[in-house]
């Protein structure tokens, strides 16, 4: 799982900082480095992951960050869409990937707990 958060982190990574730099120069905002940061903090959890004596923890820390990367595009598109002005173009597709990939990360963290919980169950039962 530790790998899978790296692998995870640098794809939010390429994702922020190319998101800032395809913008045009003028344009460019430095919420556009939002997924970035998230897949820092992500590689820092991957990283400390590695580690098995506190694996766990590392791991609960990147679920958790995965949670925030889902929530937090979503905190900006629906009050966005309400007003009736959504995001288009690169920012609608930052969020969304953003979002999606913190989505499906998330998804899997929770399946792997799942399963390391039903065998240490089984292990001990």
């Amino acid at each position: 799982m530790a790998k899978l958060a790296i692998g995870f982190a640098v794809a939010l990574i390429a994702l922020g900082v190319g998101g800032y730099f395809a913008a045009a120069a003028e344009a460019r905002s430095l919420t556009a480095l939002i997924p970035a940061i998230a897949g820092v903090l992500l590689l820092i959890c991957g990283l400390l992951a590695m580690n098995p004596a506190i694996r766990m923890h590392a791991m609960h820390g990147a679920a958790m960050v995965g949670l925030l990367g889902f929530l937090a595009p979503l905190g900006r598109l629906v009050p966005q869409a309400i007003k009736g002005t959504p995001p288009h173009g690169l920012a609608l597709f930052s969020q969304v990937s953003m979002a999606v990939l913190c989505l499906v990360f998330l998804v899997l963290c929770v399946r792997s707990f799942v399963n390391a919980r039903k065998a240490r169950a089984g292990a001990t039962g």
